[in-house]
This record gives structure tokens, C-alpha cells and sequence, in this order.
């Protein structure tokens, strides 16, 4: 039962694991009848295995990472034994007795100088896998045809196989229900970035907490911290992200990314959210140290307000942030906002730091949470960073800018407590009535002539 419970808990998380083994079951099915149907047994003979082992070591779960098994396999394989089956020929004009010297000088030289090249950083990352098959083919071809006589028919049977296999692969993964690496590491690099957001939204709460004697429902306080701890899979995706990242190159245009996407540009912004993750997870270890001194309990009730200030706006940011990268879309200038009232309220625990400090009589008290806002400051500033590297994604990606044309926040920064109405036509064009407290004023702004209208103000 336990083990049932599991396999449908795997399942439920990403139906698309399901959908991956039948796939992978299908494209077996359909290598396996060069076996079964004696035809095309006969064309192939037992060569046909090669197409099965094909399906079993390539299919992988992303489009990307198929595509880049396949052709590293395929070219790997085509390569190595056009290469063996000529070094087999120039072996053969030195006689029976030299024909395998040469032919093991070759082995030796092409098998070490393809294993040094997989050192290079970028074989490694990209061909490492077709390196591998060139040196496995050679070295089959090479040394088989030294006891077999028909070397090209083998030779032939064997790319044939193998290049059927792939092509399975690669049609069933790319038009049955496919996964892009591309799309899974948009999604992640978002997901991440909403994390954070979401632990600075709550931290607030949570850091200033006081126990007043309140009754606090223990359950409820531990699934809200469970759910704050989820920043903590942003420390350990790089790896994934970097796979995801070299897996997409290979892919094709699809959905709302071209075939030179930035993908590069998507790994820095992930670097830029783990560093600002690793800042959180030293914040975090802040939470629900006790405090007993009366001289502490009095600094962080002075700084509570800024430091709420600075999490909140740093986290809506984030969350602006991520919504840009998950509608592809430029981000708005409500995240700047976001950014330049965290950078305000930075002023003002600057200042409230300074007196609190002077005013204290006992330094060690207040550290750790003068630490507290050391610490949000420089979140503040990763995400100034995080915000230029989703600007520069933008103009590489050619993200849409969309910007809304009315900000209620704009309007009730600018007309404190006036109303403004939506535009309507009118006999005299479109226009915008504005009332402000009932009282009237003449001016002109940004070219825009203002008149009084019966109590009103008309902007036209």
C-alpha cells in the first residue's frame, strides 16, 4: 500500500511522467517489429537490436535532451564508422601482419585524443555523449572487421539501425505530447522568483512577533512557516537549471520561444535568485530567536515598521518580476516603484539604526537584529540586480511592453483625494472630469487645459 501511494503521489505531481513511459513504451513497440516482421528481419538481421538499444539509452524526458542524445548518437555513430571502416582498409594494405598494428595504433590514437577533448568545457557540456559514441564505434568497427569480412554491410546494417531508432525517438518525443526543456526552465526560473517573493511578503509577521501572552494556534503557525520554507529548492536548482538550459538550445521553435532564445540569459537570472536566496536563508535563521531583553524588545518594536516596509515592497517587486518573465512581457514601472519605497524606507531605518544605537546601553542585545537589517538591505539590492537582468532578458527575448495606461496608484499619489472618471466621448471630444474635494482650480499641465465646470474640473 505504501508503495501504491507513493507511485500515485509521483504520478499526480507531473501527469507528464505517465505520459513520458508510454511513450517510451510505444517507440520499443514499434523498434521491435524490425524482430518481429521477418521482412524486415531479413534486411537487417540481427543488427536490429542496435535500433532497440537506441530507444532504451536516448529517449529522455525533455524534447531538448532527446534531440541532443540523438544527434549526438547519430552523427557519433556516422563519423566514426565512415573512420573505421577507411582506417580497416589502409590497415589491410600492410599485409596480414601489420594490418593489426595499424589497426591498434588507430584505436590508440583516436581513443585518446576523443577522451581528452571531452575535457574541453564546451564538449562537455554539449557533445560529451556523441564523444562517447564516436569512440565506442570506432573501436567496434574497427576491431569486428578485422575478423569479419563484409565490414561495409555491417557497417551499414548498424548505422541503419541505429539512425531508425533515433528517428522514433525523435518523432514520437517532438508530435506526441512533448516536454521542452525550454518551457520548463521559463517556468522554473518563475516559480523560484515567486518563492522569494513570497517568504519577504511573510516575513514580517512572522520576525515580529510578539508573545504578549496571546494564544497562538501552534498548527496554524507551523503550516505558515512550511509554506515560507519552499525558498529553500531555489539553493539546490542550478544544476537543474543549467541541464534544462543546454537541453533547450537543441530545440526548435516552439510556443512563445525562437530557436535562439537567451537561454544563457535565463541562468544569470537564476545565479542573481539563488544569491538573493542565500541571503533569505541567513534572514531566516533569525526567526523565532527569543528575545528577553527589555533594551531589544524596544529596538525592534522602533524598527519593526521600516523592516515590514522593506520586506513587503522587495517582495511585491518579486512578484511583479516574475509575472514579466512568465507573460514575456516587459516589467512595468510598478516594480521600480517597489524598489525606490524599499529604498526609502532603507533611509529611514538608517536613521532609526544610527539613534538606536546611540540610545542603547547594550550593544549585544540589539546585533542581532541590527543584523536583520543589514541583511534586508542587501536583498534590496539583489533585487535591483534580479530587475536589470529581466530588463536585459527583455530587450534580448523582445518582450512586449505593456504598460497600463491609468495607475491607480499614480492617480491617488498625484490627486491625493480626488476622483478621476474614465474617458467618455463627449461633444467635444474625449476628455477626463476631475473633482477634487469640491473645490476648483485653473491650470495648465503637460499641455492639457484645465477649466471649472459647474463644480468640476474638465481636462481637455
Amino acid at each position: 500500500m505504501s508503495v501504491m501511494e507513493r507511485t500515485v503521489k509521483l504520478g499526480r505531481d507531473d501527469p507528464r511522467r505517465i505520459i513520458h513511459s508510454l511513450k517510451v513504451g510505444l517507440a520499443l513497440t514499434f523498434v521491435s517489429l524490425l524482430y518481429y516482421w521477418r521482412p524486415l528481419y531479413d534486411g537487417f538481421g540481427i543488427a536490429a537490436i542496435w535500433a532497440v538499444l537506441t530507444v532504451v539509452v536516448i529517449f529522455e524526458f525533455t524534447v531538448g535532451a532527446t534531440l541532443s542524445k540523438g544527434l549526438n548518437r547519430g552523427l557519433g555513430t556516422l563519423l566514426a564508422g565512415a573512420l573505421g571502416v577507411g582506417a580497416q582498409h589502409f590497415a589491410s594494405l600492410f599485409g596480414q601482419t601489420g594490418e593489426p598494428i595499424v589497426l591498434g595504433f588507430f584505436v590508440f590514437l583516436l581513443a585518446a585524443a576523443s577522451t581528452f577533448s571531452r575535457f574541453f568545457p564546451r564538449i562537455k557540456a554539449r557533445y560529451d555523449y556523441g564523444v562517447l559514441i564516436f569512440i565506442l564505434t570506432f573501436s567496434l568497427v574497427s576491431v569486428s572487421g578485422y575478423r569479419v569480412e563484409k565490414i561495409l554491410e555491417l557497417a551499414h546494417q548498424r548505422l541503419s539501425t541505429i539512425l531508425i531508432g533515433g528517428a522514433t525517438c525523435i518523432f514520437i518525443s517532438l508530435f506526441i505530447c512533448p516536454v521542452w526543456a525550454g518551457e520548463s526552465l521559463h517556468n522554473i526560473i518563475v516559480s523560484n522568483i515567486e518563492k522569494l517573493a513570497n517568504y519577504l511578503e511573510g516575513f514580517g509577521g512572522e520576525y515580529f512577533r510578539y508573545e504578549d501572552g496571546e494564544n497562538v494556534d501552534e498548527d496554524s503557525k507551523h503550516n505558515k512557516l512550511s509554506s515560507l520554507q519552499a525558498y529553500k529548492t531555489v539553493l539546490t536548482s542550478q544544476s537543474s537549471e543549467e541541464s534544462l538550459a543546454n537541453f533547450a538550445s537543441w530545440e526548435p521553435r516552439h510556443g512563445k520561444f525562437s530557436f535562439r532564445h537567451p537561454w544563457k540569459q535565463y541562468l544569470k537570472i537564476g545565479s542573481l535568485t539563488r544569491q538573493c536566496a542565500y541571503q533569505i536563508e541567513s534572514l531566516n535563521g533569525y526567526i523565532n530567536v527569543p528575545t528577553e531583553i527589555q533594551v531589544a524588545i524596544q529596538f525592534r518594536r522602533r524598527i519593526e515598521e521600516s523592516c515590514n516596509a522593506i520586506s513587503s515592497e522587495s517582495g511585491k517587486a518579486l512578484r511583479i518580476l516574475a509575472s514579466s518573465i512568465k507573460t514575456m512581457t516587459n516589467p512595468s514601472s510598478s516594480s521600480k516603484t517597489h524598489i525606490e519605497n524599499a529604498t526609502a524606507a532603507i533611509d529611514e531605518l538608517k536613521n532609526t539604526l544610527k539613534t538606536g544605537y546611540m540610545e542603547s546601553s547594550d550593544l549585544l542585545g540589539i546585533i542581532p537584529d541590527a543584523t536583520v537589517c543589514c541583511i534586508l538591505i542587501d536583498i534590496v539590492k539583489s533585487v535591483e540586480k534580479i530587475l536589470e537582468a529581466i530588463e536585459e532578458l527583455g530587450v534580448l527575448a523582445s518582450f512586449k511592453s505593456v504598460e497600463p495606461t491609468v495607475s491607480p496608484e499614480k492617480s491617488t499619489q498625484l490627486l491625493h483625494r480626488g476622483i478621476v472618471n474614465p474617458l467618455f466621448d463627449g461633444e467635444c471630444g474625449d476628455h477626463v472630469v476631475i473633482m477634487v474635494d469640491n473645490e476648483v482650480e485653473v491650470g495648465k499641465s503637460h499641455g492639457l487645459e484645465v477649466k471649472p465646470s459647474n463644480g468640476e474640473m474638465v481636462c481637455k
